[in-house]
């Protein structure tokens, strides 16, 4: 099953003519519902539906060399976790929250191979950010401005980073994001204050030694 549902994420994402395209007014529930009956086809159009969004989450919390893995081991941990989804229509939260553990995973692995190879800490050396909210033809001074947020955004700690991604680039709700990192909702925003309060402090120091 493993290998058969590689072949079709990977198909869904390269096929531009596939009719099942069209059929974007299923409900998520339609489409969990008959997933958890076997059907890959529905699966299919899930995948569609999300996987830009798992994708930009993604490439924020990890960066972009291991990226289309990462989105692979999250749908596929979605496929075989969809019989087990007692709430059909809270499957956005759901595959957000697998999302997070994936990046959790690839976090952990990547401080322990850092650390064997250098001793360094993760915590001082972040993961790599990229591509502030898809700007497909920046100018000059939108490129140094995206720059100057990312590296920002690598000052702040895994936690902080996840929850400013999740709700101010990725547009969740305060409480879908407590749902998905499994935290307090007042968790969320005492770490929401600090990591936009940490990074507005970096954008200004930057700019002002650019005067």
């Amino acid at each position: 099953m493993r290998e058969n549902l590689q072949v079709s994420v990977i198909s869904a994402k390269t096929s531009n003519n596939d009719p099942v395209a069209t059929q974007e007014r299923e409900t998520d529930i339609e489409l969990v519902l008959q997933c958890q009956q076997g059907d890959q086809h529905s699966f299919r159009r899930l995948y569609r539906r999300y996987q830009q969004r798992v994708r930009s989450t993604l490439y924020q919390l990890c960066g972009a060399e291991i990226l289309d893995d990462l989105v692979q081991e999250v749908f596929l941990r979605a496929w075989k976790g969809l019989p087990k989804l007692r709430q059909a229509s809270q499957f956005s939260t759901w595959l957000y929250r697998i999302c997070w553990n994936v990046a959790s995973d690839q976090r952990r692995q990547f401080a322990r191979q850092h650390s064997i190879k250098s001793g360094l800490d993760l915590d001082t050396q972040a993961l790599p950010l990229y591509d502030l909210k898809n700007s497909q033809t920046p100018d000059l001074m939108q490129l140094h401005y995206q720059d100057m947020v990312q590296r920002g955004l690598q000052q702040l700690s895994f936690e902080h980073r996840a929850v400013l991604v999740l709700h101010d680039l990725e547009d969740l709700p305060q409480k879908e994001v407590a749902k998905i990192l499994g935290i307090a909702l007042g968790t969320v925003k005492s770490r929401l204050f600090h990591a936009r309060t940490s990074l507005r402090k970096y954008i200004i120091q930057q700019q002002g030694e650019m005067l």
